[in-house]
């Protein structure tokens, strides 16, 4: 089997998929519904992308790979399978891609991607993650060798296919439940599945399902008790976070805050399985952060602008946290939070820990909902956030180094100043960046 072809890959998880099918050998074809700086960086490198989707991209390909938005309706879909080319989900191709490699498999609902590409920069092998890491430039590093770092996926139980050998879990907090039918016997049964297939176990020992797990042999990280002497620091306007862990002495790490010492502590643990603790000390050094993650756009004395891929409570509140702080450090004396909320069903389902998430902002702006393919549902932001008095904006237009607030087509505000950061899933760390 040498042709694969991928409906939807430009989406993150898929295209690192997609490259290194590439490196494998095989000859990779795909489609998505718009151009965008993934397909086109697919596309310089070697691969054939078609936009948008058309049934002639199909013909002779061994095997089609779907994204989790594809649906049966599909014309590349309805062609594959008129020809009987096998079609697979993303996590049905998964046993395929992964069956032979020896993974480092990290999952949770939040931190999983920085978790991953920190034990990237320790652990010698490929790289797969759902996110670009700044030391690789890229969501897929591939080398020559039988290790794969994996980010592995429980939105739609897709890890249970990711082969660990070594399998983290950063936390099983609620997520996606809508997939699971909100079923969190399922739910829950799922990481249990996903930690007993692995060889050697790491675990957030804290967290409130992984705490049950008593029977299960497993390297426990607890974090009130392990991970002791947190410092933040600033080199050169850069956050690095430095922290004794158990009894293996103090590591620095890129990032700022309690939770990044707690992803960097999850893949100490699994790292020194394969290597000696020092050679782990030094490599971490290499983790520069991954872009949407605490992502630092623009840094002056009087103006910070930040893109955080946060887009569940939990995650907005503990990087507001450490936002707040850095401003702090920074000398800014302003902190603005611009959200714009993913998915209708997520932000109904945490409505109260969203409204919770963002206190300590001097400022709070609330963009339109990124449906995701959802159908709209109304939410009255103006009178569920009343506490923030927040500005409701259509979007955000990057001019220069600052950020204009739109609203109908009018400029209504102008972010020049301060610490202003912000979070979401869809398309607003594109419009941060100024390239929609």
């Amino acid at each position: 089997m040498k042709k694969v072809h991928f409906i939807g890959i430009g989406g993150i998880g898929l295209s690192a998929l997609a490259r290194y099918l590439k490196q494998e050998g095989y000859t990779i074809s795909g489609s998505d519904i718009k151009s965008t700086k993934i397909t086109t960086a697919l596309e310089n490198e070697g691969m054939c992308v078609t936009i948008p989707h058309h049934a002639s991209c199909v013909s002779d390909q061994d095997m089609v790979v779907i994204s989790a938005v594809i649906k049966d309706d599909n014309v590349e879909v309805i062609e594959a399978r008129k020809r009987g080319i096998p079609v697979l989900s993303r996590r049905e191709a998964l046993l395929f891609i992964l069956k032979d490699r020896r993974v480092f498999s990290v999952c949770g609902a939040h931190g999983k991607s920085t978790t991953s590409a920190m034990m990237a920069s320790m652990v010698e092998g490929s790289v797969i993650i759902g996110a670009e890491s700044k030391q690789f430039n890229t969501n897929m590093f591939y080398a020559n060798s039988n290790n794969v770092i994996f980010e592995a996926d429980e939105s739609d139980e897709s890890f249970l296919n990711s082969n660990p050998y070594i399998a983290v879990v950063t936390n099983a907090e609620p997520e996606h439940m809508e997939y699971y039918n909100y079923d969190y016997d399922r739910f829950y049964g799922a990481y249990r599945r996903f930690l007993e297939s692995a060889k050697i176990r790491v675990i957030n020992a804290e967290d409130a399902f992984l705490s049950t797990l008593t029977q299960l042999d497993a390297i426990r990280l607890y974090p009130s008790l392990d991970i002791k002497e947190i410092q933040s620091v600033i080199r050169e306007g850069e956050p690095y976070t430095s922290f004794v862990l158990k009894d293996l002495g103090r590591f620095e790490v890129w990032g700022m805050g309690e939770h990044i010492a707690l992803d960097a502590s999850l893949a100490i643990l699994a790292s020194i399985q394969e290597m000696d603790v020092e050679v782990a000390r030094e490599k971490l050094k290499g983790y520069k952060g991954i872009k949407k993650r605490f992502d630092i756009l623009h840094k002056s004395d009087d103006f910070i602008l930040i893109d955080d891929y946060g887009h569940h409570p939990t995650e907005i509140k503990a990087t507001l946290k450490s936002a707040l702080e850095y401003a702090k450090m920074m000398n800014q004396t302003r902190v603005t939070a611009i959200w714009q909320p993913h998915k209708y069903s997520r932000t109904i389902d945490n409505l109260e820990s969203f409204i919770a998430c963002f206190e300590g902002v001097d400022q709070l702006i609330l963009l339109p909902v990124w449906r995701a393919g959802e159908k709209e549902i109304f939410i009255d932001f103006e009178k569920e956030f009343a506490r923030y008095t927040p500005l409701l904006a259509d979007k955000l237009k990057r001019v220069g180094t600052h950020l204009e607030i739109i609203k109908d087509e009018q400029c209504q505000m102008v972010l020049d100043t301060g610490l202003v950061i912000g979070f979401g899933a869809g398309d607003i760390t594109y419009q941060l960046r100024g390239i929609v």
